[in-house]
């Protein structure tokens, strides 16, 4: 159980989507009744069809539905997530933006999280995310409703925010198990636009390829008189049954989107690395450094590095797998 653990968290960690870390999660999800059982070794063919079964696996053993202690990372940022899907408050001093939701009913735990650091979730003035999916965007109407906050997306995956996923390129079609409550976009977001609010300035760079809006915010805080560039990559992940390589692909041009995608990633230079799943940049571990090492605990431009990279090869694996390039 230990190495199939591992394994999970390692496929999540760099990427690679969220139902090949469910694949390799399968054993360690609860058993369910013999009938419902599902297929003894799923490959990532199975995964792809059965959108609820690859939810269900990693929503249980990827820890997104617990609860973990929040944190102050740098400045005003701060980590208000579950113990699997990250999400961010920035509390400036005219409100707070909160980048990424989590899943459709996340929204409480974030409110609690927001809660212990002694904020106040009413005071969000913004609302963004990396990209469009259940797991990042899920519960942006429960916090539309709660603050009244604008909702900022890049343009691409707009129409999949305001349709609750029906748009989506790859889950489009499975919208009622894969998507999340619509709302209403604010502000339509393009390439290298911003969004300012109090002391903090966020730069929005469009990165396709995990959808077509995948966003790549870069910011720099202050903290103890010293800048900090901090980095959120998004994009540079695919899931079993994206079509990146060989025609007909998942959506026109996939492919060049990625390879640039990954090209832009790897001209960034941050101090620190955060990013949609806490595991990528191990969330839990950095933040019990943090208690005796400050802001150092945050700082590892290698690990980025790595990341990236990873990312890279990942997506240059599965193009040959899928052009039958052998090796």
């Amino acid at each position: 159980m230990g190495t199939t653990r591992s394994s999970a968290r390692m496929a999540l960690r760099y990427g690679v989507g969220l139902a090949a870390a469910a694949s390799l999660a399968l054993s360690m999800a609860v058993a369910p009744p013999v009938a419902q059982q599902p297929p003894p070794n799923p490959t990532k063919e199975d995964l792809a069809k059965d959108n609820k079964l690859f939810l269900t696996l990693a929503r249980k053993s990827l820890k997104w539905d617990l609860p973990t202690e929040p944190s102050k990372i740098v400045g005003p940022l701060h980590y208000v997530g579950t113990a699997g899907l990250a999400s961010y408050l920035f509390a400036t001093k005219e409100g707070h933006i909160l980048f990424n939701t989590g899943m459709p009913d996340s929204g409480p735990l974030i409110v609690e999280s927001i809660r212990k650091l002694g904020f106040d979730a009413k005071d969000i003035k913004i609302l963004i995310n990396g990209h469009g999916h259940s797991d990042h965007a899920g519960a942006f109407a429960y916090f539309k409703k709660l603050t009244g906050a604008q909702v900022a997306i890049m343009e691409p995956d707009v129409a999949m925010v305001e349709d609750g996923g029906k748009s989506d390129f790859h889950c489009g079609h499975d919208w009622q198990i894969m998507g999340q409550p619509p709302i209403k976009v604010d502000r339509i977001l393009r390439d290298g636009d911003t969004v300012r609010l109090g002391e903090v300035l966020l730069v929005a760079h469009n990165t396709p390829g995990h959808t077509r809006g995948a966003t790549t915010w870069e910011t720099t805080l202050v903290d103890n008189g010293r800048a900090y560039k901090v980095v959120w990559p998004d994009g540079g992940g695919f899931n079993p049954g994206y079509r990146i390589g060989k025609e007909p692909m998942s959506y026109p041009g996939i492919n060049a989107d990625y390879r640039r995608t990954h090209h832009f990633h790897e001209m960034l230079r941050p101090d620190i690395f955060l990013g949609a799943h806490a595991e990528w940049f191990d969330y839990e571990q950095k933040r019990e450094r943090a208690k005796t090492m400050g802001v150092q605990a945050w700082v590892d431009p290698d690990e980025y590095r790595q990341f990236v990279a990873k990312q890279k090869r990942a997506f240059e694996d599965e193009v040959d797998l899928e052009m039958g390039v052998k090796k």
